[in-house]
């Protein structure tokens, strides 16, 4: 049986909400992804093209700084990563994080909040802060409530 943890970045609390509802379905551990200057309500206004999240997005070598807690990775096999889509793929704190680790033959399963998209690029801008021995899986964009019994559900489908 393999060791899970549920790593996740959320600026408005949804995305902790998601974390936490698969965490407990799956039986895993639980890592917030902090970042070193927390977003605030302008900096996530994607309507500025000058708002940070923005910038950030515009640049996809941009890497927020993250308070590091030490997620404590190498003890895990399954990583379920959950983040908010921003701009059709995953915010660039996301990279920030994977590249802080060494994930070589880890399973990284994604998941994302989004009111209307899907994952589009999230795993090809994902893949390039990872070693080639890392598996990430495109999991689930989560649109709305979801009962225990579902994220079990999709949790023993996706781990397969």
């Amino acid at each position: 049986m393999s060791k899970k943890l549920v790593a996740f970045f959320s600026a408005s609390g949804v995305t902790a909400d998601a974390a936490k509802k698969i965490a407990e379905a799956a039986g895993a551990d639980l890592y917030e992804i902090v970042p070193e200057v927390p977003y605030t309500e302008a900096d996530l206004d994607w309507q500025d093209k000058g708002s940070r999240s923005s910038v950030e997005m515009a640049d996809r070598k941009s890497r927020p700084a993250i308070v590091d807690n030490d997620a404590g990775v190498g003890n895990y096999d399954v990583i379920f990563l959950g983040f908010p889509i921003w701009w059709y793929t995953a915010p660039t704190i996301i990279n920030t994080f994977l590249e802080r680790y060494d994930l070589s033959g880890k399973t990284i399963i994604l998941f994302a909040t989004s009111g209307s998209t899907g994952f589009d690029k999230a795993v090809s801008d994902l893949k390039v802060s990872v070693s080639d021995s890392a598996v990430i899986k495109e999991g689930i964009v989560i649109h709305g409530n979801q009962s225990l019994d579902e994220w079990k559900s999709w949790v023993e489908g996706i781990c397969k």
